[in-house]
């Protein structure tokens, strides 16, 4: 989480009113955007429900936490309560007010405008990683409980 606070203060001071910089030869930019919405910006006009949404999610995992005797799921839900974390402080305490401030995005890749993937920051990509890796331990068995399940041969 400290570091996509730091990453985003960092990107509105450098890019804020500036031309997006061209990194990697054209395969990443860096450009300031402020999204009301979720991932892919939906959702713009339903703000107010997404720290909503997220205050929950970080109370299950919360109370996940005490049951887990697994590292795998113990750094998936970690990744997820940092991204959920991160971007919840954004829809808190920036503008336009509390519970329906904007998100500050500013990695686009292949594109200086998003038009090819949607413009992400860190705590996206935290949160991205650790659903993928909680997706990876559910499908190969990996209970929280550190024990695995079987699978039924037929």
């Amino acid at each position: 989480m400290l570091a996509d606070v730091l990453t985003k203060q960092l990107a509105v001071h450098a890019l804020e009113n500036r031309a997006p910089v061209r990194l990697l030869g054209g395969a990443v930019y860096l450009v300031l955007v402020r999204n009301s919405g979720a991932a892919f910006s939906l959702g713009r006009s339903h703000t107010l429900i997404f720290p909503l949404l997220t205050l929950g999610a970080i109370c299950w995992i919360g109370w996940m936490a005490t049951r887990l005797r697994s590292v795998p799921w113990a750094v998936a839900l970690g990744l997820v309560l940092g991204g959920a974390l991160g971007n919840l402080g954004d829809r808190v305490f920036r503008a336009p007010g509390p519970f329906v401030g904007h998100v500050v995005d500013f990695v686009s890749v292949f594109d200086d405008a998003g038009r090819v993937f949607p413009v992400f920051n860190v705590a996206d990509s935290a949160l991205t990683i650790g659903l993928g890796l909680a997706l990876l331990l559910e499908l190969t068995g990996r209970r929280r409980d550190g024990t695995r399940a079987r699978i039924q041969r037929t």
